[in-house]
């Protein structure tokens, strides 16, 4: 997420071919391995939700809102207090909170592994405080669990890419507990579904789009626009930045 100086200095390097994807080349064609442990799926589909942070919260939205079995994602703010969990505030790097995605999912359809094996291949886990272009620490990548089988999945499944050395450097997506959720401002959500014109969505969204499409065919599907948010939020119209 850019400011508007920002976005017109990536419009123009894509022009001249020079803006590189958050997805290296090797990101994007690398197929990490699915978890070693998991938990089956649940018997009955009572709602279940965890909270992910992999840089800018357009993009991670945009990839659970393709993903099967998911009943939302919405684009908020975790880590720091609720009187500075707003975009103005967060962009600064100084609140402690990161850009995460609360992706509410039905557990009788997909499990914990299967979404952290799509949320590791959508993004870059040992960049620090980065993402690609963007750069702070609201842009470091977390995963905020909410029960003990998150935890203990999320702590095996970095065990394990790190031991098989699927990455050339070490895993840094920190695992916290989550303390509290602030959905972000209305024009941030479904951002990179509604304008996929837009040169950021471009260059550094879709191609995360596009692999949960080639990597995992049985699980992708087409958006369906919904949230637990009021109607009024998802019909706002998106500001520019």
């Amino acid at each position: 997420m850019k400011p508007w100086w920002r976005r017109e200095l990536i419009t123009s390097a894509l022009v001249l071919g020079l803006t590189a994807s958050p997805l290296t080349t090797e990101a994007k064609d690398k197929r990490i391995p699915a978890p070693e442990s998991d938990t089956g799926l649940a018997v009955t589909s009572e709602a279940e939700f965890i909270v992910l942070a992999g840089g800018c919260f357009w993009g991670i939205q945009a990839v659970f809102q393709h993903v099967k079995g998911g009943l939302s994602a919405i684009s908020g703010y975790s880590g720091g207090e609720a009187t500075s969990a707003r975009y103005e505030a967060v962009s600064t790097g100084k609140t402690g909170h990161a850009e995460p995605v609360k992706v509410v999912f039905d557990p009788s359809q997909i499990t914990i592994g299967q979404i952290l094996h799509i949320f590791f291949s959508s993004y870059h886990p040992t960049e620090l405080n980065r993402q690609g272009p963007d750069e702070g620490s609201q842009y470091r990548s977390v995963v905020f669990y909410t029960t003990e089988d998150q935890l203990r999945i999320t702590q095996s499944y970095v065990e394990q890419l790190d031991r098989l050395g699927v990455f050339k450097h070490k895993i840094v997506t920190q695992v916290a507990p989550l303390r509290a959720f602030f959905p972000a401002e209305a024009y941030h959500q479904n951002y990179a579904t509604q304008n996929p014109n837009d040169a950021y969505i471009w260059v550094n969204d879709a191609p995360k789009v596009m692999k949960l499409k080639r990597d995992f065919p049985l699980v992708y599907r087409e958006p369906r626009i919904s949230s637990q948010l009021s109607k009024d939020v998802w019909l706002s119209t998106p500001k520019q930045k």
